[in-house]
Formats: C-alpha cells, structure tokens, sequence
C-alpha cells in the first residue's frame, strides 16, 4: 500500500516501489507482512513495505551467489556504463527522487535534491575506478620465477544504510560493489526504504543483471542475523551508531567477515582567534544544521577561542535565529523535522543535563511551535566536559559552545573522546594549521569549510568510528581481495 497523495505528487510514479527486490524479482505483498512507513513532518502513514522472513533473505543471498559467477567475470568496462546508466536515471528523475525522500525522511527539498545529485557522484566515480582495478608484478629473488598480484571481487557482500542519507549511503556502497565486480544485498532503515526500492528499479533500467542486487525490507535483527552468519557473504558494510557497529563484529566474527563500519562521531569544530568570525559561522551553521543536524560528521562541540567569544555567538545567533523550520516540501524551509520522538527526547536530555550543569541556552531549547517532530535551532553556551552533550554524539539542531584559551588546551578537549570521524577548525596561520591537522585524531579534517564530503575523497573514521574508507581511489579496496601467483620453471 502506498498513500494515493503520495504517488499524485510524482510525475513518474513507476519509481515509487513498495515490494521488496529479491534476486531481481519484485515481491508479492500479499503473502507478506507488512510495516508502516511514516511522513516525520505529521505521523501520518505513507505507505506500507514487506518485512521479510529468513526465507526471503536466503533465498536472496542465493540469487547474489548465483548472479556473482557471470558478474565477476563481466568487463570492467561493461560495469562501467551500467554505473554511469544509473547515475544518469538518478539525475534525469532528481526532483521525483528527492520529493520521495523528503516525504519519508524529512530534510528540505533542497537538501533532498542536493543528495540525489552526490548519490550519482559516486556511481560516475566508481564508473571511473571500475576501469582502474591494476594489478602489480614484483621483480623475484629468483631468475625462474615471476611474481604476479592481481585483485578480484572479494564475493557476495551486504550493505546496511541509515536514514538520515537513505540515497547517498546506498550509492556509496553499491556504487564500489558493482564496480568491483561483486554482487550486492541491501538492507535500508525502516524509516526510509523507499528512497532505497528506488534503486532496484533504477538498476533494471540500467541493465543491472538479476540478482545482482537486492533490496531487501524488514527487521535488522533478522536480516543482519543471516548477513552475519552467512558463509556466502564474504563481507558486510554499515553505516550507523557505534553499539550496532561492535555487535556486528561480535556476529561476524565465526564466518570472519571482512568488515567497512561507518559509526558515530562527536566532531569538534574549533575557531581560533585569528580566525574569520564570519567565515567560521557560515561554516558551523553549515555543518550543524544541515539535516536538522542528524549526520554523523555535523559539528558535536563548538569550541571558541576566549578573545573572539562573545563576538562569535553575536553573529552566530543572528544568523541561526534566521534558519526557517517547516515541513521540507515547503518552500524555502532550512530545517525539517527530526526522524522521530525518540531523536527529540535524546536532544532534549542533553538540553536538561546542560542547564543542570551550568548551561545557559541563548536560543531555542525546546520543541517548534509546529508540534509533532520538529525542533527549534539550539544555541547554549557554558559547555563543558561534564555534560552529556560533550560525551555522546547528539544528532539534533543542538549547538553547544565551549570556551577556551590555547591550543594545548583545546586540542586535548578535541581528542578527549572515543570518537574519531570528522573535526573541524577556522585559522589563519600556517603553522598552526598544520599543528592542529596533525594533532587531531580524527580520520577526516576540515580546515576553514564545514563541509569535507565528495566522491572523490576518503570517508572515514578512526578509533570507534569505524574501520576502512568509502569513496575515493580507497573505496574500492574493501571490495577486492588480493591474489598473489608464483610462476615458476618459466625458463625450462
């Protein structure tokens, strides 16, 4: 079932898809149960999707180790129209796409728009790097004997991706995977699979075989559990909090999977006193509230040097105060709703533990006017490091703004954490911008910019944010395995 209002709104309704895609096949409902999907902007219904049985996801990962046999064996070249075929139908249907993302997710059109376009940056990336998988051959000790590397699709792999980037996090996973020559499952949030049934319906376009892709709906305990335990799956990828992250070492563990884990982080963002203020406010705001700021890499702690403090929360204020909330298909909203309530209670714990400890809030602080699932822009000041907010990554339109008085000082706050994903800071000075790219133990550094991610770049963490990269020349490594052939007794 999927909400008439909601297929009226699209020109091309045949993209709107509420079966799952199992080895090629798009499901019959009417043998399955079903879960409801909903629109965070009112708690109404907006369709419905499978929530599929162990059955169904064997039966899909059967169909993947079918279809991996002639797809590892495909040109590289052949893989790579195939990706750029897909990149292609993601741009020519970008507003229908983006419309069902805000619908189901929340985030303003425009940012919804702006996903679809980096989602088809990746597939055109690894479109590229299909072409680009070398191999190696290493001079030998020994004079009969040739020394050969070459890579291979490591197999089978599945992909677990969030909600708060239901496109971009699947076209960053799949795009490597196709490239790679592997077949690939995909298991989306709940809260937003159509932006994910979407691709199944995009690849059959393309001309993706069957069974090279799967998109399948449902419980994460019963599809992760038969991901894990497969002995076809040769790896799994996920994108998501940290704790889900370490149980999925822990499952993976007796088929010894090879693992890609994008988890939490608690970015800093520091602004030295040499700093441009007003530089330093665009990118905070930037990196803060984009996406109600529910991203993984969004600003945690804003850190302040003492001499440009006050002047920095002036114009910081004045231009949060100015971000317009609303529901993300109206026109000119900055900020839409939070995916659930249980996303506000989190924030406004935090808020309640802030003030308890000597927090002041300048702004905001509470539930938007509009009810439901929206939440005003925050901006507290008096942070410190007892406060939950410095401790556990927030995931909201929360600001928290930390004074300090050196380098010393502030970088030993940044790195005080078990995070390490993304940081940020605002300078002038040569050397210190290259002290403090060097001393922070993040896997991501943005100097001067809010904004770091792009295909062409390494995404990644350090510490409990994860292992390995996506995107980038580094992204498709994880995909491939490598094989090392001896030829000896070449010379008799």
């Amino acid at each position: 079932m999927i909400n008439t209002n909601f297929t009226a709104q699209l020109s091309n309704t045949h993209l709107l898809k509420n079966q799952a895609y199992i080895g090629g096949e798009w499901s019959d409902n009417k043998k399955l149960a079903m879960m409801n999907v909903l629109n965070p902007a009112t708690n109404k219904v907006i369709g419905q999707v499978p929530s599929l049985e162990k059955k169904h996801i064997q039966k899909a990962i059967k169909a993947a180790k079918a279809a991996q046999v002639g797809w590892r064996k495909t040109p590289a070249t052949q893989r790579s129209i195939i990706l750029r075929k897909m990149a292609s139908l993601l741009i020519k249907h970008k507003q229908d796409l983006a419309l069902i993302m805000t619908i189901e997710q929340g985030k303003s059109l425009l940012e919804a728009e702006a996903e679809i376009t980096y989602s088809a940056s990746f597939l055109n990336w690894f479109a590229e790097e299909a072409r680009r998988i070398y191999g190696d051959t290493i001079p030998s000790p020994l004079a009969d004997r040739k020394i050969i590397i070459t890579k291979e699709p490591i197999g089978v792999v599945a992909a677990i991706t969030p909600w708060n980037f239901p496109s971009a996090m699947i076209a960053r996973k799949l795009g490597a995977a196709i490239a790679a020559g592997c077949s690939i499952l995909v298991k989306p949030a709940p809260q937003t699979p159509f932006s994910a049934l979407v691709y199944g319906k995009i690849a059959e376009l393309a001309g993706l075989p069957k069974g090279v892709l799967s998109i399948l709906t449902g419980d994460a305990i019963t599809i992760g559990g038969e991901f894990s335990s497969s002995n076809i799956i040769r790896k799994i990828s996920f994108t998501g909090s940290t704790e889900v992250g370490k149980l999925l070492i822990k499952q993976s563990a007796s088929t010894v999977k090879r693992l890609s884990l994008e988890l939490g982080g608690n970015a800093p963002f520091i602004v030295f006193s040499d700093a441009s203020i007003d530089d330093a406010v665009i990118g905070a705001i930037q990196s803060k509230y984009r996406n109600s700021g529910q991203t993984c890499v969004c600003a945690n702690r804003i850190y302040v040097h003492a001499k440009i403090y006050d002047e920095f929360i002036k114009k910081y204020i004045k231009k949060v105060a100015a971000l317009k909330v609303g529901n993300g298909t109206d026109k000119g909203v900055d900020i839409g709703p939070m995916i659930d309530e249980a996303a506000i209670l989190k924030v406004e714990n935090q808020i309640n533990d802030a003030i308890q400890k000597g927090g002041e809030v300048l702004l905001g602080g509470s539930r938007h006017e509009l009810g439901l699932n929206f939440f005003s822009p925050t901006i507290l000041t008096g942070a410190n490091h007892s406060m939950l907010l410095a401790n556990e990554e927030t995931f909201g339109p929360l600001s928290p703004i930390f004074k300090f008085e050196t380098e010393e000082e502030v970088i030993k706050l940044a790195n005080d954490t078990n995070f390490g994903l993304a940081a940020y800071f605002y300078a002038r000075d040569v050397g210190l911008i290259w002290r403090v790219s060097e001393a922070l133990e993040y896997g991501m550094i943005g100097v001067n910019t809010g904004s770091i991610s792009t295909a062409e770049a390494p995404f990644g963490g350090i510490k409990q944010s994860g292992i390995g990269r996506e995107g980038s020349k580094y992204g498709l490594d994880d995909y491939l395995e490598i094989k090392y052939m001896c030829l000896a007794g070449i010379d008799q």
